[in-house]
């Protein structure tokens, strides 16, 4: 039997039902209701850089200098896998985009094991490695320049191309460390003949570390090379600043500086025909812009072929060979 509801006399109104439960106000409610706030929050998808697509992805790092790449590496790991993955690409195209012209002019060595077996034991021959050290010495003295580290020839191809190239990037590295000396107009610690100070080896062989990298890493070669642009226009700024030195030297104007890319260099400029032998040097340098020179009929800088690291080795292997054949030769006139 249904149970009837019982009637309202006139004049009353229903009862509502207003109980609700009462706020917990303890400390160890607050402690969990934090922990699961900070659960819920950390558990929340974030859009990041890594969440584009790889191609987006490249596009936006093609257009960063060398060195803000490698502070992007830094971000996280998986980050840092896909830009070590990619290093080759990604190098070549922001070379390509900011360092055309200075990636010609300082080329880099080639790693003696992608030499032939033959090219290899000629470029080792004892008495070529005791005859071959004008090429990375000092011409006037015959002793190790004091800002250039000497390659290790079981490593380096020590062709005479490969020899240059390795002092011109030692030399880059070492004048960018100098820059801030040339900007405020202090001098550079002079090392007297005979003295190897441990400042300048420790220095040697921090720059020796660089261009070793730069060898096996294409980023850190581009990193070589935003390094020299920037010595380079600081250089040219600096002297330009000077109202007594007129010598001829690149036009630049503020768009250039602004854009970060050596395109400015490939105007007509004064050739770099001397290797900066010493840190003296350094004070009167502006555009070091090795291996190439100006064609006046056609107005434009002409470089050093790629071909020339295989034509250096073949010399070498030649010259390899007539050395095996001249005992033979003495012999055979002996005998007669």
């Amino acid at each position: 039997m249904r149970k009837e509801e019982p009637k309202l006399e006139d004049g009353e109104e229903p009862l509502i039902d207003t109980t609700a439960a009462l706020p917990l106000r303890s400390k160890r409610t607050e402690r969990r209701q934090k922990k699961r706030h900070r659960k819920e929050t950390a558990s929340k998808q974030h859009a990041t850089l890594w969440d584009l697509p790889s191609e987006i992805l490249l596009e936006i790092l093609r257009l960063l200098k060398p060195s803000d790449i490698f502070r992007v590496s830094r971000a996280n790991q998986a980050l840092r896998t896909f830009i070590l993955e990619e290093e080759e690409r990604i190098a070549r195209q922001v070379i390509d985009m900011r360092y055309a012209v200075l990636a010609q002019c300082f080329i880099v060595p080639r790693l003696l094991n992608t030499v032939d077996e033959e090219g290899r034991a000629a470029l080792l021959d004892g008495k070529r490695q005791g005859t071959h050290s004008v090429h990375i010495h000092s011409n006037a003295h015959k002793k190790p320049y004091q800002h250039i580290a000497v390659p290790d020839a079981a490593v380096v191809c020590t062709c005479l191309t490969c020899l240059l190239a390795w002092n011109n990037l030692c030399l880059v590295v070492d004048f960018a460390h100098w820059q801030r000396n040339l900007d405020a107009g202090e001098p550079i610690p002079m090392i007297p003949r005979g003295k190897f100070p441990e400042w300048n080896n420790v220095l040697g062989e921090a720059n020796r570390g660089v261009v070793e990298k730069a060898i096996y890493g294409p980023l850190y070669y581009a990193a070589i090379l935003e390094a020299h642009l920037k010595s380079t226009v600081g250089s040219i700024k600096r002297h330009g600043e000077n109202k007594g030195n007129r010598r001829r030297r690149f036009r630049m104007d503020v768009g250039d500086v602004r854009a970060e890319t050596d395109g400015f260099l490939e105007r007509s400029g004064p050739p770099s025909l001397d290797f900066p032998f010493h840190r003296d040097n350094y004070y009167m340098l502006e555009a070091y812009l090795p291996n190439r020179g100006w064609n006046k009929e056609v107005e434009e800088w002409r470089y050093m072929p790629a071909s020339q690291h295989e034509r250096d080795v073949e010399f070498v292997k030649a010259w390899a060979r007539r050395r095996k054949e001249e005992p033979a030769a003495e012999a055979g006139k002996e005998v007669s």
